[in-house]
């Protein structure tokens, strides 16, 4: 008897729920075998140009733990996943090869590194007769629904927002298998990696974080829950998500989403069935629009190309005085600038692999706007110390903060004073993430460069030795 037999290429979508590759591979085929390949490239190699390891030790972790879940959940309902490290290109087409499958059902990737992997693959699935089967699982909205073609997608948001989200559902996600057929053909079910393997060596959580992430569709589907369901934390989004501490400044669903252990349908769904019952308007449409906005840079990466990755950005246009200098990025990167409302946003990065949207939104503009350092440096920073690393939003947002996207109303240059004190006024992220500076009073905290000698003198700090020198005066930004 002839048995349709086809591997599901697990990518950026570690969950079974509102899963559509895996969906189709279930309705079309006898024997479905779930693979997951650890790319040598991303966990091994390093960032394209200024050299910094591809994949942290956050995000490492957060994807092993990822992965875990997946198997057991796979292995919950009959089936199991398939694991390898090395290339995917090379690891998914020796399998098909081997076990004889059909074809390769995966999610289709839009940027240049996973477009490479998954073009070289179907090259080499042809030779011997199959083919991928590509489906979409990272977006909100499916692209055949929306009401233009991706290449005339608006480069304002506002813009896009107006065309989509009143005129255009949201589909229900597709339910998760309840059973799957066993896999019967014979191979190595692979062991998971550990953090040493990638060159990491374990850690534990800064005890300042307040927040553990835990990787994998179980743990994310758990918060998700908690935060709209059980704790109603999404009744303080509105009032808090701006801000860089404490309840509602942030849904923390990011990196879940980032790896699509989570799906943003599902979240979407989640926000509607609140709102309906308990309200909370403002906070679920700000949310849903946090949502929307990851569309958008998606759809702007697929509309331009690869000039999100260029240092003009979607603009094209190259700011002359932008400098690869090593010097200042380094004391930017270290939390040494001397700007307390910066280095206590880097240290918390360093520590979590994690900032608030208001951090980020303020270091980058310090970085580009201000040390007038090369913004491509910053997002390969990012790529790499990130837990919730998204490659569309990350690099969307620096041509954002470089002044670069295609829509010039959102070049931004941020007064970092007046932002520190509208969003830490009693200065208490600060101390948290700069304890040196705890014995400051809320009015000195953010600018301790203009501390006279006699007031570090009596409040025991020496600038220049318990905590940096600015790296320029902090009067250039006056407070508004």
């Amino acid at each position: 008897m002839y048995t349709k037999r086809g591997i599901v290429w697990f990518r950026q979508d570690l969950r079974l729920h509102d899963n559509e590759a895996l969906n189709d591979a279930i309705s079309s085929l006898d024997e479905v075998i779930p693979v997951y390949v650890f790319d040598e490239r991303t966990f091994l190699g390093k960032t394209d140009q200024f050299g910094f390891p591809k994949t942290g030790k956050f995000r490492a972790q957060f994807i092993i733990e990822s992965v875990r879940d997946l198997r057991n959940s796979l292995q919950a309902i009959g089936s199991n996943l398939i694991i390898r490290v090395g290339k995917p290109e090379e690891e998914i087409f020796e399998i098909a090869q081997k076990v004889k499958t059909n074809w390769v059902f995966c999610n289709r990737e839009r940027t240049p590194d996973e477009i490479y992997v998954q073009d070289t693959l179907e090259q080499k699935l042809w030779t011997i007769g199959q083919e991928i089967r590509f489906s979409r699982g990272k977006m909100l909205y499916y692209t055949a629904d929306l009401p233009f073609p991706i290449t005339h997608t608006p480069d304002s948001f506002s813009q896009f927002r107006k065309e989509v989200e009143r005129y255009v559902p949201v589909r229900e996600p597709l339910p998760a298998p309840e059973e799957m057929e066993p896999i019967m053909v014979r191979m190595e079910e692979g062991d998971l990696p550990t953090l040493e393997r990638f060159g990491h060596v374990p850690f534990k959580a800064d005890e300042r974080v307040g927040f553990l992430y835990r990787g994998g569709e179980s743990a994310g589907l758990e918060h998700l829950h908690q935060y709209i369901w059980e704790l109603e934390t999404i009744q303080q989004y509105r009032h808090g998500y701006c801000g860089v501490s404490g309840e509602g400044y942030s849904s923390r669903l990011s990196a879940w989403l980032a790896q699509g252990c989570i799906s943003p349908k599902t979240v979407y769904h989640h926000l509607k069935a609140y709102e309906q019952q308990h309200g909370a308007a403002e906070s679920v449409q700000e949310l849903s629009q946090a949502l929307l906005m990851r569309d958008f840079f998606r759809l702007m990466v697929k509309k331009h190309g690869f000039k999100a990755f260029e240092k003009g950005g979607l603009s094209g246009v190259v700011d002359n005085r932008w400098r690869d200098d090593q010097r200042l990025f380094q004391c930017w990167v270290d939390g040494l600038t001397g700007v307390p409302f910066i280095d206590a946003n880097m240290n918390e990065i360093a520590a979590t692999g994690y900032m608030s949207n208001r951090g980020r939104k303020n270091i980058a503009s310090f970085l580009v706007k201000d040390l007038i350092v090369n913004w491509q440096m910053g997002a390969e920073y990012f790529e790499s110390i990130l837990i919730d690393y998204d490659v569309t939003s990350n690099w969307m947002n620096w041509n954002y903060a470089a002044g670069i996207s295609a829509d010039s109303r959102e070049d931004k240059h941020y007064n970092i004073i007046s932002q520190a004190v509208k969003y830490d006024p009693k200065g208490e992220y600060v101390k948290k993430w700069l304890p040196q500076l705890s014995g400051l009073p809320s009015e000195m905290v953010h600018q301790p460069d203009l501390l006279s000698t006699d007031e570090q003198d009596q409040l025991s700090l020496q600038i220049g030795a318990d905590y940096p020198e600015a790296v320029f005066p902090t009067e250039r930004w006056r407070v508004r």
